[in-house]
């Protein structure tokens, strides 16, 4: 209880909670740019944090980082480009919601689901990080290689209308994230004698791509409507705060699942709210009565999405705190912000600085807290995006889009191929090809490959995948995912084709 209100007396001083503001407005505008990540955020704002006190300066890159996780829900429901890779599955419903003319509904239902989420992590947190911690660290290459393989079945449930399409998609992304640096070796492959593949595709400069370029050009392919000055999201703006919150409340059954899912995916070293996102977004669509409604523009698909990848802010504090292991590249830059206050972090963390634990409990709360605030007065200035014509608006989006690709590397090659991805995925959009696939793939694919290795590695026997029991659920779930996706597609064209027949009788 001394640590406890020691820890809450250094959160709660002007200074500090007026640092933590400007940490969250920092995180969602950051966010809210395609390319600026949260993690960039959060490394622009560590040298500003080494004057403060170390409980100081962990709250305000806490604050960043709660913020960036919701930030990235703006472009996504409003321009349908996630600001971040975390916001990935948001654009499936946020966007589709949005331009049928409920813009506000579409960022309050998000901003609700992410506060919710960020709050459940932290009870997690708080109560079950030692037993989560001790899972984590268990899982071997093999487990997480099986875990990879379940979330890459999560592509044959975000196929779209065609099934052969959907899964070229998903190859299409792997074969992308081949090319390079070999991850295990360090040697280029597959660049076929040109430079500028030597050092691979960077993955935000593919995702600004393939979303933002081919989403800006289907935009401005109406040509009437541009000169007009249609906006790119057009209707009402005006939503209810309070009744979007009861919406929210409403479903505790998906609001859980997502937070719990997004829980233990940051827990696992490596994971991230990218993960967090699809595999949230694809069990509630696994678990909803009316799944063929997601990516038409459902609530239950924004509330899935952004309470997984926020909760994953709490989870990945759990093996940070417990073991010093960081649960991701942000994670590991709020470790070396200890590190340089001379705050070892490890397993006695809690033991030699229990305030400052307790401090990070009560900030992760407090700043999630003032990223609703934030949202909720600047709801309504982020909504004007609405009222742009997309004349003003392509050229604002396409700017932030090529800033934000050369401030990854400051590479000018790295502009070269943003333009060749995003002319890419326009003609794959253009031909029926599904998207998300292609994204998930260029996601997961790296990790897949890096897991397999070191298994291999470690022991050549390929039975140890199957007689290792987690990574035995994780296949068995994985094949279960595949019939469950093949059984609802079947479903679908029988629906369909029963449906057509009646319509021609008729």
């Amino acid at each position: 209880m001394d640590a406890f209100l020691l820890g809450l007396s250094q959160i709660f001083t002007f200074t500090t909670l007026v640092y933590m503001l400007a940490g969250s407005v920092a995180g969602i505008i950051a966010a809210a740019i395609p390319g600026f990540t949260v993690t960039m955020a959060i490394v622009l704002t560590l040298p500003l944090t080494f004057a403060m006190e170390p409980l100081q300066g962990i709250a305000v890159m806490l604050s960043v980082y709660v913020g960036g996780y919701t930030g990235g829900l703006i472009s996504a429901a409003l321009l349908g480009i996630p600001g971040t890779p975390s916001s990935v599955a948001t654009t499936f419903d946020a966007f589709p919601m949005a331009r049928r003319g409920e813009a506000g509904r579409a960022l309050s239902l998000g901003v609700w689901a992410s506060f919710f989420g960020t709050i459940i992590s932290t009870v997690v947190l708080i109560f079950a990080a030692p037993p989560l911690a001790i899972f984590a660290v268990r899982l071997g290459p093999w487990e997480y290689f099986s875990l990879i393989v379940f979330a890459l079945t999560i592509v044959s449930s975000l196929v779209g209308s065609s099934v052969i399409r959907g899964l070229l998609a998903g190859l299409i992304g792997l074969a992308i994230s081949t090319i390079g640096t070999d991850p295990i070796m360090g040697r280029t492959r597959f660049d076929f004698g040109i430079e500028t593949l030597q050092a691979g595709l960077p993955f935000l400069v593919v995702l600004i791509g393939i979303f933002a370029i081919s989403q800006l050009a289907s935009e401005v392919e109406d040509a009437p409507s541009v000169r007009t000055g249609t906006s790119l999201v057009a209707g009402n703006i005006d939503f209810q705060t309070w009744k979007v919150m009861k919406e929210v409340l409403s479903r505790p059954g998906n609001l859980m699942r997502s937070s719990i899912i997004g829980v233990l995916i940051g827990a696992l070293p490596g994971a991230g709210g990218s993960i967090a996102n699809l595999v949230a977004y694809d069990q509630a669509k696994r678990a909803s009565k009316t799944p063929n409604e997601f990516g038409r523009g459902i609530a239950d698909g924004v509330v899935a999405s952004e309470a997984g990848n926020s909760a994953t802010a709490g989870g990945g504090l759990i093996p940070l705190i417990g073991l010093g292991i960081p649960g991701s590249a942000v994670d590991a830059i709020l470790m070396a912000s200890l590190m340089v206050h001379g705050i070892s972090v490890g397993p006695r963390l809690m033991m030699d600085h229990a305030d400052l634990v307790y401090g990070m409990f009560i900030a992760m709360a407090v700043a999630s807290l003032m990223m609703l605030l934030v949202s909720i007065v600047s709801m309504r200035l982020f909504l004007r995006v609405a009222g742009l014509p997309k004349w003003a608006i392509v050229p604002v989006v396409m700017i932030c889009c090529v800033v934000g690709s050369f401030a990854l590397n400051n590479r000018v090659t790295d502009l070269y191929l943003l333009g060749f991805i995003g002319v890419a995925g326009y003609t794959l959009r253009a031909l029926g090809y599904s998207l998300a696939p292609l994204v998930l793939g260029v996601i997961l694919g790296p990790i897949a490959e890096t897991n397999l290795r070191r298994a291999l590695m470690t022991d050549a026997d390929p039975m140890l995948f199957v007689t290792r029991p987690i990574s035995l659920l994780f296949l068995a779930a994985a094949v279960l995912s595949v019939a469950w996706a093949i059984r609802s597609h079947l479903k679908k064209q029988k629906y369909y084709i029963e449906d057509s027949s009646d319509a021609s009788t008729s």
